[in-house]
């Protein structure tokens, strides 16, 4: 059998390793398999598109694959460039090298498979604006490389607040910039990377331990009765939902005083967009206290956030004196460069309506454009929808869509990594070596996103990741956990469930059984993974994000289960899903 794979980025690297090693874990031949590459290295993104000081918003403990490790002095989240010496590293690890050929694009290749693991045309997205060649200079982030682009003493307006260009603005205010302007179209929420970690009692003086860090949030959760073991009925319920939703909302408000974002008193979701199932989460929140800076005290003033402050509240990051201008959407450049901002009712327009801003740096953080000109027009992408996991369509499963889907909150990586296993499976061993992929369980896992969006792609990482492990069989039952924990000797007895129950889906869980069984994954679980779970500290790590979803959940878990066989007959299954 002959595969292709095209693109060097974390996905296709994943996809080539289960590609070539397939013959030591499933029933079938060595698999002729090729990774083809445009550019002159691996790395995709992360080597290619990326810019001075970038560090990964997804933790090392998520990021990085099952069965290849991050080094143990390494920082909680990686820098680009140690990700892209990580990706080389993997290659070494297991032979990928002569597998590999790099500025080499596909015009066309006979093969039995296609993993496409990368948009093979990417251009960044330009949005048309009149009058934007008045502006001195404009570039896209994808040209941005370090901060001496900016020049000195000028305005920089940096278009777009995903990840890119909350990170440009935060590397502009760090510089020697006379202003820095940050442009939005509707909102977003700045989320915290790890675990909050607030002052109890600031009103005594009490501070935070700088030395002190609390876990990653995508670290954080606890699968037990949130994805594992959870009745048919809630799992399909927007139950689930409706809680993560009030709980991110609670959270966010109680430690900082907004309900919209950490610390985020302006530029938040519109209300009609601001739901748990419809939003992705931005977690470069560097940012964010310039941004917040000019409205900081007239928020903080009344007396219900006094009394919130004096009893609970995050740590605030000195500015210095320096603030991002939140902006609305521009309009349209003046001959003379002025810009002119789209009125969008909302405080930043108000407040800077009335004044000449004529910007010397304008920068498109405005993503991009993805096309697959190698295959047939009309074929199934995954902008046109995938029916079948979001990998494949269900008319040729032998073509693989791989690390496409977007999570919430999560990372693409080990997501492609699980892809990848499910599709070698299939494309090895037929519909019966994965089983029945039913449709209906996909609804759980999908955001509910607007027709209109961009992206329609997006997925809770935890329930897709563990529906990935089911389509397997890679998933244990409670006995088989508790069995396993009891094989790994020592105190491994109490550390394997621990973490197979407290702990986030890592891919690791998914390696103690089933077709990809990898003995190095228990060490992995009681080992490294035991103690992120352990270092979950506080109120909001033990509790909150633990302790009372599986109170709560497990006891409607339970009292379905038990109810089952009487509500069958009052309200039989539905045969689509609703939620996660």
């Amino acid at each position: 059998m002959r595969v292709a794979v095209i693109g060097a980025g974390p996905s296709g690297l994943v996809t080539l390793k289960y590609l070539i090693t397939a013959h030591n874990f499933l029933d079938t031949e060595p698999i002729e398999a090729t990774l083809f590459e445009a550019e002159d290295a691996i790395g995709g993104t992360f080597a290619h598109r990326t810019y001075e000081d970038a560090e990964l918003v997804s933790s090392k403990q998520l990021t990085t694959f099952s069965d290849f490790r991050p080094n143990a002095d390494d920082p909680d989240f990686l820098s680009a460039e140690r990700y892209v010496q990580y990706l080389r590293d993997y290659c070494t690890h297991f032979n990928l090298w002569p597998h590999i050929k790099l500025s080499s694009k596909v015009t066309s290749y006979g093969c039995n498979g296609l993993a496409v693991c990368s948009g093979l045309h990417v251009t960044p997205n330009i949005p048309t604006l009149e009058g934007i060649e008045n502006v001195p200079k404009v570039f896209h982030s994808a040209d941005f490389k370090t901060k001496s682009q900016f020049g000195v003493d000028k305005t920089v307006l940096v278009l777009g607040t995903g990840e890119t260009g909350m990170d440009v603005a935060y590397m502009a205010v760090n510089s020697p910039t006379r202003r820095v302007l940050l442009s939005h179209r509707d909102g977003f929420l700045c989320a915290p990377k790890r675990v909050p970690d607030p002052v109890i009692l600031p009103i005594f003086g009490n501070k935070s331990d700088p030395n002190h860090l609390n876990v990653p949030v995508d670290s954080s959760s606890a699968s037990l009765f949130d994805t594992a073991y959870v009745h048919h009925r809630l799992r399909d319920h927007m139950l689930l939902w409706e809680y993560y939703d009030f709980f991110i909302k609670s959270t966010l408000w109680l430690v900082g005083g907004s309900k919209y974002g950490l610390g985020q008193w302006i530029g938040g979701i519109s209300d009609g967009r601001y739901h748990a199932s419809k939003i992705f989460f931005n977690k470069s929140n560097k940012a964010m206290p310039y941004i917040s800076a000019p409205y900081r005290a007239s928020h903080e003033s009344s007396l219900l956030q006094r009394l919130r402050a004096s009893v609970i509240q995050v740590d605030i990051a000195d500015t210095h004196g320096r603030h991002i201008d939140l902006a609305p959407r521009p309009a349209c450049f003046t001959p003379s460069g002025t810009v002119t901002f789209t009125n969008n009712n909302r405080p930043e327009y108000t407040r800077l309506r009335h004044e000449q801003i004529a910007p010397d740096v304008v920068v498109l953080a405005t993503g991009y454009t993805q096309t697959f000109p190698f295959l047939a027009a009309g074929y199934p992408t995954p902008s046109t929808t995938l029916d079948t996991r979001d990998l494949w369509h269900s008319s040729d499963p032998s073509v693989a869509f791989v690390g496409f889907v977007r999570p919430s909150f999560g990372a693409i990586p080990p997501l492609a990594e699980m892809q990848a296993m499910l599709w070698v499976l299939r494309l090895v061993g037929g519909p019966a070596a994965v089983g029945v992929l039913d449709p209906a369980h996909e609804p759980q896992y999908r955001l509910k996103l607007a027709e209109t969006a961009r992206i329609q792609y997006g997925v809770d990482h935890e329930s897709y990741a563990y529906q990935l492990a089911v389509d397997m069989g890679a998933a244990m039952g409670v006995g088989e956990v508790m069995r396993k924990g009891w094989g790994c000797g020592g105190d491994g007895w109490y550390k394997l469930p621990l973490v197979w129950a407290l702990g986030a889906n890592f891919n690791a869980k998914f390696r103690v059984r089933g077709p990809w069984r990898w003995d190095g994954a228990r060490e992995v679980l009681v080992g490294e993974l035991w103690d992120t779970v352990a270092r979950r500290g506080g109120f909001f790590g033990h509790i909150t994000l633990s302790g009372l979803p599986m109170l709560v959940f497990g006891t409607i878990s339970l009292f379905l289960y038990l109810l089952d066989p009487l509500l069958e007959l009052i309200r039989p299954k539905k045969t689509a899903a609703n939620k996660r």
